[in-house]
């Protein structure tokens, strides 16, 4: 059974629902105006809780307006959803990056290729440019992908699924990669 997804926001959206640029949403993480407490990171981006988002805007020292026709398209988009109120009720989620070692491929492109040309199991959200998955959407979805596939095995690599499951995951896409001026400053 396929857990009842979250409602969530990537970068871009949380971008979308304050009428800002998505950089300025990264801004505001620079600044400590926000983290990634209310986060969930998969394939080395935040998705947030959109019960957090939608608060977000009262929280900060100085008010923003949230987009409530925004609020309802990005909901409409994820339906049917549950708003969560910790990350805790987040099931597991598989981005590209966690996918990739979930089936013990040898690289991202090989499953972004697949992932395109729709022979791959369809993402339970797409954020910020990015397909997501349900951890269970992929367990089910690995023997139809083993049938339809005459070159690839649709493995599935139980270390990887027992670390996804049990929040211990430390393979690519655990963690927030630096990027520009702030991976400069990193080393």
């Amino acid at each position: 059974m396929v857990a009842r997804k979250p409602f969530l926001a990537g970068r871009q959206e949380f971008a979308a629902l304050y009428g800002v640029q998505g950089k300025v949403v990264t801004q505001w993480v620079n600044r400590g105006v926000l983290d990634y407490e209310h986060a969930v990171i998969v394939s080395g981006s935040p998705y947030w809780l959109l019960s957090f988002v939608r608060g977000f805007g009262q929280m900060t020292p100085r008010p923003k307006e949230l987009d409530e026709r925004a609020l309802q398209q990005l909901v409409a988009s994820q339906e049917p959803g549950v708003w969560a109120r910790s990350k805790d009720e987040v099931p597991p989620l598989v981005g590209l990056q966690e996918a990739t070692a979930l089936f013990g491929m040898s690289t991202q492109q090989n499953l972004s290729a697949v992932v395109r040309q729709g022979r791959f199991a369809p993402a339970d959200y797409k954020l910020s440019g990015s397909p997501l998955w349900l951890l269970d959407t992929l367990i089910e979805a690995a023997p139809a992908l083993r049938e339809k596939s005459r070159t690839v095995m649709w493995a599935i690599v139980p270390q990887v699924e027992a670390a996804l499951r049990q929040r211990r995951y430390t393979g690519p896409g655990s963690v927030i990669v630096p990027r520009g001026p702030a991976a400069a400053k990193a080393v």
